[in-house]
């Protein structure tokens, strides 16, 4: 089993900048493909953006690419989501996503097993 736990969440004003994290425990030398989704109010979860294994392999959903940088710390199993610029519309429920499968489709919410309890994101005009 894996366990996942986010952190760092909160209000932020556009134009600003958050970081939150995802700190795993339990089997994380199986983890291979982690992600971010996030669930606004009255929508779909929808996926953010993702990075395998070894880090060297990244993918973001177009509404963020160029404002949001995925990374992560093998050492410590964590993955960090850094969040620039930020708009009114991200505002949402972050939840960080684990797979043990090494290839997967990484925009595909169901390909992953493990989920955390997410983290509020919040931005104000």
């Amino acid at each position: 089993q894996v366990q996942l736990e986010e952190s760092g969440g909160g209000l932020v004003q556009a134009g600003g900048s958050l970081r939150v994290s995802c700190a795993a425990s339990g089997r994380t030398f199986s983890v291979s493909t982690r992600a971010w989704f996030r669930q606004a109010p009255g929508k779909e979860r929808e996926f953010v953006a993702a990075i395998n294994r070894s880090g060297g392999s990244t993918d973001y959903a177009d509404s963020v690419k160029g404002r949001f940088t995925i990374s992560r710390d093998n050492v410590k199993n964590t993955v960090y989501l850094q969040m620039n610029n930020l708009k009114p519309e991200d505002t949402a429920v972050y939840y960080c996503a684990a797979s043990l499968a090494p290839y997967i489709t990484r925009r595909d919410r169901y390909r992953y097993g493990y989920w955390g309890q997410g983290t509020q994101v919040t931005v104000s005009l």
